[in-house]
């Protein structure tokens, strides 16, 4: 029988049941059977969704580029983003992956208006009185190490806060950091293969 979970990773907290240099990790905040473990990974400095499951096969179909299965990021850069570097990042923009140039796939981008409904981050963002924040929300298929991050950096609005809002048809909605919800067979399969 396998086991499916949903997690929201908090920021400063490690995608692995084992620690490195004392810094959290998921055992530090939640309890798994011992078999259990992430699908994909978050940076250490990101929040937001994680699947964990010990379904091997399972594990390979949402992580293999061929499934293309989406993700969806809430993004906070420093400096009010223009409607310019939205269109570029949605064409695509070249990275550095792994010390090889690497042009990122085609996203799906809309600068967000209003600040998104989510929990605080502890410990906040830092705050500058004469730099604006803005909100991006964006869509990809890939996921490359650091991706978002490296892809805001090539149009020159650095990230602050990253958030992994979406993944198959599952939302952060009506979750907090830490809260870890247990999923059936069937919800995994509507959530992620319908």
């Amino acid at each position: 029988m396998s086991d499916y979970y949903l997690l929201y990773k908090p920021f400063q907290v490690l995608s692995q049941f084992t620690t490195t240099d004392n810094k959290l990790c998921l055992k530090d905040i939640v309890e798994v059977p011992k078999d259990v473990y992430p699908v994909g990974r978050l940076d250490y400095d990101s929040e937001g969704l994680l699947f964990l499951t010990n379904d091997t096969k399972m594990n390979h179909q949402l992580l293999h580029p061929s499934f293309e299965h989406k993700r969806t990021y809430l993004v906070q850069v420093e400096g009010a983003i223009t409607t310019e570097a939205i269109e570029q990042l949605a064409k695509g923009v070249s990275i550095n992956v792994n010390g090889i140039k690497y042009n990122s796939q085609p996203a799906v981008l809309s600068l967000l208006e209003a600040n998104p409904a989510v929990p605080e981050r502890n410990p906040p963002i830092r705050f500058r009185k004469s730099i604006p924040t803005s909100w991006a929300q964006i869509e990809l298929t890939e996921g490359k190490n650091r991706q978002v991050r490296k892809m805001f950096a090539a149009v020159n609005f650095p990230v602050l806060r990253l958030i992994r809002s979406q993944i198959g048809s599952f939302t952060i909605k009506d979750m907090q950091p830490s809260d870890l919800i247990s999923l059936s067979h069937q919800e995994v399969q509507e959530g992620f293969f319908r």
